[in-house]
Formats: C-alpha cells, sequence, structure tokens
C-alpha cells in the first residue's frame, strides 16, 4: 500500500464511486477528457514534480478485502462493481502534468470509468502538498479552536431555536489541509455533534468512524450526457432516467446547477419530482435557489414538507444557521459543509477545482449560477448551449 498522501482508494467522496458504478454499467465505452482550474490567485509551478510523484503513486493503490465487503454493504452497491473493484488499477498515464501559459496545468484523458477517480485524489494531493511545504508551522491548536466555535455556534443556537431538523455533512476531502487533519475534524464532530452529524462524503472516514457515506452524483453526470447520444436538449433529462435506472429509488438527490437552477426546473418535471427525494443547491444564492425549488414543487402540487434541499455551496455555519432559520417549517434542509470544515487553521485555502470539458470527442460544458464557475474549452458551444437551454446567466 502507498505511504503517500492517498493511502487507500476509499479515501474519497462516496459520489465517485456511485457515478462509476453506473458508468461501468451504462457507458463502458465512454471517453472523457477533464481539465484542472485553480480559482485563487496562487502560484502552483514549484510543486509541480512533488504533484507528478504523488500523482505516479496513485497507480500502487488496490482496494483490500475488508474495503471491499465494506462496500458490498452498502445496499445500492452492486455485487459485479465490487468484482470490478477488485482488478482496478489508477493508470496514471492517462494524467498530464504540465505548465501552459505559465500556469499550473493537469488533463486527464481516457475511459471515463477508468479516469472518473482521479478528480478527488488530485485536488486533495495538490491542496496538501500546498499545505506541507508552505504552511508546515501552521498552528493546529488555532485550528482546533475555531472548529469548536463552529460547533459551539451550532449548540448555542439550538438553546434558542428549534434545532431538530437541522443536519450537516462534513464534504471537506478535495481541499483539505491534510489527510490526518481532515479524520481529526470529522472524529471531533461525531464526538461533538451528535445527531446533527448526518455523515461525512469521505469512504475511508464513514468506514472507521462508523458514520453514513454521503453522496450521490457530481457534475461530471449530468455534463457527460450532453454528449452521449441524445438531443442536447434532453441531455439532463437523460442523465436523471439514467440515474434511476441504476438507483430505482436509492440516492435519490438530483444536482441542479450544470446549466443553471431555471433550466433545471424546466426539466425537472412531475415524474422526477415526485421520484427524487431532492435536490442539491452548488452554486448562487441559497435563498434564491431554495424559494424557486419550493415555488417548483408547489405549482407541480407536490408538498414541499416532503422534499429536501440539500446547500453545499462554500458554506460555513452561521451561513447554514441563516438558511435553515429561513427555510424552517417549510421543506427538509440539509447542509455539506467542506473547506470551511478541514482547511480552516489561519492560513488561505486553495479553491481549486476539475471538471470535466469533453465527452465521446464533444465538447460538455457546466453553466454555473455563479460567476467564475464556468468552465468550457470551446466558446463556441458554450453560446450553442447557452441558446438551447434560454440561458441568461454568467458564463466567465
Amino acid at each position: 500500500m502507498s505511504r503517500s498522501i492517498i493511502k487507500t482508494p476509499l479515501d474519497t467522496d462516496l459520489y465517485k464511486f456511485t457515478m462509476q458504478q453506473a458508468m461501468l454499467h451504462q457507458y463502458p465505452e465512454a471517453d472523457a477528457v477533464v481539465r484542472f482550474k485553480c480559482r485563487s490567485d496562487f502560484d502552483l509551478r514549484p510543486y509541480l514534480h512533488e504533484i507528478r510523484d504523488e500523482v505516479e503513486a496513485l497507480s500502487e493503490l488496490y482496494f483490500r478485502e475488508d474495503e471491499l465487503r465494506y462496500l458490498k454493504k452498502l445496499r445500492y452497491i452492486k455485487k459485479d462493481y465490487v468484482d470490478y473493484l477488485r482488478l482496478f488499477r489508477l493508470n496514471p498515464k492517462h494524467v498530464r502534468v504540465f505548465i501552459e501559459d505559465g500556469q499550473l496545468a493537469i488533463t486527464v484523458h481516457g475511459p471515463w470509468v477508468h479516469i472518473t477517480h482521479f478528480e478527488i485524489y488530485i485536488l486533495a494531493i495538490i491542496s496538501e502538498v500546498v499545505a506541507r511545504n508552505k504552511y508546515s508551522d501552521v498552528d493546529y491548536n488555532e485550528g482546533r479552536r475555531r472548529l469548536y466555535e463552529k460547533i459551539k455556534m451550532i449548540k448555542q443556537a439550538a438553546t434558542k431555536i428549534d434545532l431538530s431538523g437541522f443536519s450537516l455533512a462534513e464534504f471537506g476531502t478535495r481541499r483539505r489541509f491534510s489527510r490526518e487533519w481532515q479524520f481529526e475534524v470529522v472524529d471531533i464532530l461525531k464526538h461533538e455533534l451528535g445527531e446533527y452529524l448526518v455523515g461525512t462524503s469521505n469512504v475511508d472516514f464513514a468506514r472507521e468512524l462508523e458514520l453514513s457515506p454521503i453522496g450521490t452524483m457530481a457534475h461530471e453526470w449530468l455534463q457527460a450526457h450532453q454528449a452521449l447520444g441524445v438531443r442536447l436538449i434532453d441531455s439532463q433529462k437523460a442523465a436523471l432516467d439514467a440515474w434511476v435506472k441504476e438507483y430505482r429509488g436509492d440516492l435519490g438527490v438530483a444536482l441542479t446547477d450544470v446549466i443553471s437552477m431555471d433550466a433545471f426546473l424546466r426539466d425537472f418535471d412531475m415524474y422526477f419530482a415526485k421520484l427524487f427525494d431532492g435536490i442539491r443547491q452548488d452554486s448562487g444564492d441559497p435563498i434564491t435557489w431554495g424559494e424557486k425549488a419550493i415555488a417548483h414543487y408547489e405549482r407541480l402540487g407536490i408538498n414541499p414538507r416532503s422534499k429536501t434541499l440539500i446547500f453545499s455551496d462554500s458554506l460555513d455555519i452561521p451561513k447554514a444557521l441563516e438558511i435553515y432559520q429561513h427555510f424552517t417549517n417549510r421543506i427538509n434542509v440539509s447542509f455539506g459543509i467542506g473547506t470551511n470544515l478541514t482547511n480552516d487553521l489561519g492560513c488561505p485555502s486553495l479553491n481549486i477545482v476539475i471538471k470535466m470539458v469533453e465527452c465521446n470527442g464533444q465538447p460538455v460544458a457546466k453553466l454555473s449560477d455563479s460567476t467564475g464557475k464556468t468552465m468550457c474549452q470551446d466558446a463556441t458551444y458554450v453560446e450553442y448551449l447557452k441558446q438551447v437551454f434560454h440561458y441568461n446567466g454568467p458564463t466567465v
């Protein structure tokens, strides 16, 4: 087993496994290209060789039998997929780490089902390489102080308002300060927050700490369907249909912001709105987004209180409590909090992403509800996508 940053293939978000299973069953021959982007003003070039070495070390990862037994116990994970993982190995030859236009660039190209796992591993590698080089003298006690302040906010809020419907999950693997620090954070949250903590997206920590692994789908699932043989206008509905085919009622939370909330709701008809347990927000104004969701359910004659809104866009505890108070008793809400929990020790954290830019030789794009989150290599395709979906939001 590798002694590098990523020590086990379970050290990633649950949705990597749920999506990979669906890829294996439905799109085993699909080809994809994903690309790294640093949204922070930070020079990553000095760390190129260290990052490249860590990526190469990913080839040493393999699933132990006890890890496979754990995955097999999850009711939505199928036996043939577990058998596939028993043979699965990451091939770093799919990854290119280089300098482009004076910045660190990373692309991953290969069969979609083979390369999907690189995303979280590479982001966690970059974040930790920077942390251990630039912030090696960090004061962990300051990180603990900040963490306990956040826990105190929740406990104090519970003395003033009804928090019986409040819950959060830890979502911080991709931008954590380090694996060890993330583990400590999740362990503390488990013991301090009790029922308010519903789980963690990190499968390895969920296993070790006996928490629920949390996650369904990511942007790449809906993006890929822009190039998987359906009409572009039907791509979101095709992605949701394929998810239903795979999970038949399990993992029923849909992601809304691949082509904006408005475009999503036009496709999220009575069938999907009744079938899915809820939807997840990852860009735009959360209050505006939530109000649109409630109005949509009400127009369809669906009681919003039977559905759940998941908020996961750059959240902190005060913002989560504010959103909760706004929507409480109107619709169920839950929160996924990442960087603010796993990389808040008094030094800056990187805003880094890896997004799909091509599938089956065709461009794909994410048109976010937030400025700065759109990613695509083909400006002409972006304009076409905007026209097809009547998109009026930010495109930079």
